[in-house]
Order: C-alpha cells, then structure tokens, then sequence
C-alpha cells in the first residue's frame, strides 16, 4: 500500500530535496506540497495525507499551530505528523509532543531514515530517539508533580502493561521491551497498541507524555 505524504516547509529547496529523497520509494507518494502552516492545513483537509512532515517554523501559521489544529480536528486527526527540525533539540520539540506531533526529523536527515520514519509513523508508532525522549524527561523535571487524580487514567491498565508503559517511556523499542521483560518484540507490540487504545492517545509518543504526566514515570526514576 503506497504512504501518502504532504510536505510543508516555506523552503522551496527543501521541499525539493525531501521529495526527490521519498520518490525513489515505490511505497511513497508526495501527494500535496505547502510553503507554509495555513496552506498546509487547508491541503490536509483536502488530500487527507497518511503523514504529513511540517516544518515548525513557517511564516504566518508555524508548524506547531498547524499540528494541534491537524490532531485535534475529527476530520483529520488520522494524518500522522513529522515535525521538521533544524536540530533535533529543538526549543518547541516538547510543545509539538503535546499538539499530538508522532516524531522528529533533522532536515539533515539521510534517505534511508527519511524513509523509515514516514514509514514507522504511518503505522501508527512513534519516532522518539533518545535524545527527544532525555528533552521530555528534562521538561517534566521542570514541572510540578501530577495533577490530583491523573493517574486515575492508568487504573484500566494490568500490572503488566504498566510495566509496559515505564519502559516506552524510557525510550525502548518493542524488541528492548520483549527482551528486558521476557517476551517476543510481537507480544510487546501487542501489550503496547493494547495501551493506546485503552487509554485513548494517538500513538507510543502520546504515552511517553502520559507516563510522565500521570506519575507512573518520574524524570529521576528513567534510564534513557
């Protein structure tokens, strides 16, 4: 089945470079190209991408206004998105993680991980590198503990996908989580979209923010 993929980014170049790197995929299809956030939305709304990668600064409507719109409209809260950045540390990396963004990409992104991260986050996983999942730990370090009550949002969860849960948190693949509990990377996997849908969240890097946010997770208690 081809991936059907928008591009947004106010750099005609780069929209060039990233289309000419996802073509040589049969599976990936550039099906609509934005130069900037409002644009995009409105292609979104009428193409109905599976992944759209935005560049989170763009004139006038910026990538990240763009993705919360994206998630938190019924009509196209399906589009998975990719946010764009010049470094993968960058300052609005924990904002889009809220907007409902599924992964990240430097734009000095090979091919080959070009094309598997369309690839990962259009099956519905996460493209969290250690790196991002250190910056969401060293924000909730920042922040006060959970809210009254938050964690009531976990009581559906066994003991087992809790344990589950901590370890997407800290950054592990369905493989690292199958080994470090004794299981397949497929029972893993399963245990994980489990998980999503028992908690209602779009994808593995929603449950990153909620294992924080509930407590289940605390920034000194991650090995990441």
């Amino acid at each position: 089945m081809t991936i059907r993929v928008l591009l947004a980014d106010d750099q005609p170049l780069v929209r060039a470079g990233l289309r000419g790197l996802l073509g040589l995929d049969g599976d990936i299809e550039v099906v609509a190209e934005a130069a900037d956030g409002a644009e995009a939305l409105r292609l979104v709304r009428r193409v109905r991408p599976d992944v759209a990668l935005l560049d989170i600064r763009m004139p006038g409507l910026d990538g990240l206004t763009a993705t919360e719109r994206i998630t938190t409209d019924p009509a196209t809260a399906g589009v998975r998105i990719i946010v764009l950045t010049t470094y993968e540390i960058d300052e609005y990396i924990f904002s889009a993680l809220l907007a409902g963004a599924s992964g990240f990409l430097a734009k000095t992104v090979s091919r080959e991980e070009l094309c598997h991260a369309v690839r990962v986050v259009a099956a519905g996983d996460a493209l969290l590198s250690p790196s991002v999942t250190r910056r969401v730990i060293e924000e909730f370090g920042r922040r006060p503990g959970p809210a009254q009550g938050s964690a009531e949002r976990l009581a559906g969860l066994t003991a087992r996908e809790r344990e589950v849960l901590a370890l997407v948190a800290g950054g592990l693949s369905n493989a690292e989580i199958g080994r470090a509990l004794r299981m397949s990377p497929l029972t893993a996997k399963t245990h994980v979209s489990r998980i999503i849908t028992k908690l209602g969240v779009r994808d593995r890097a929603q449950l990153v923010m909620l294992a924080y946010e509930t407590g289940l997770v605390t920034p000194g208690g991650a090995d990441c």
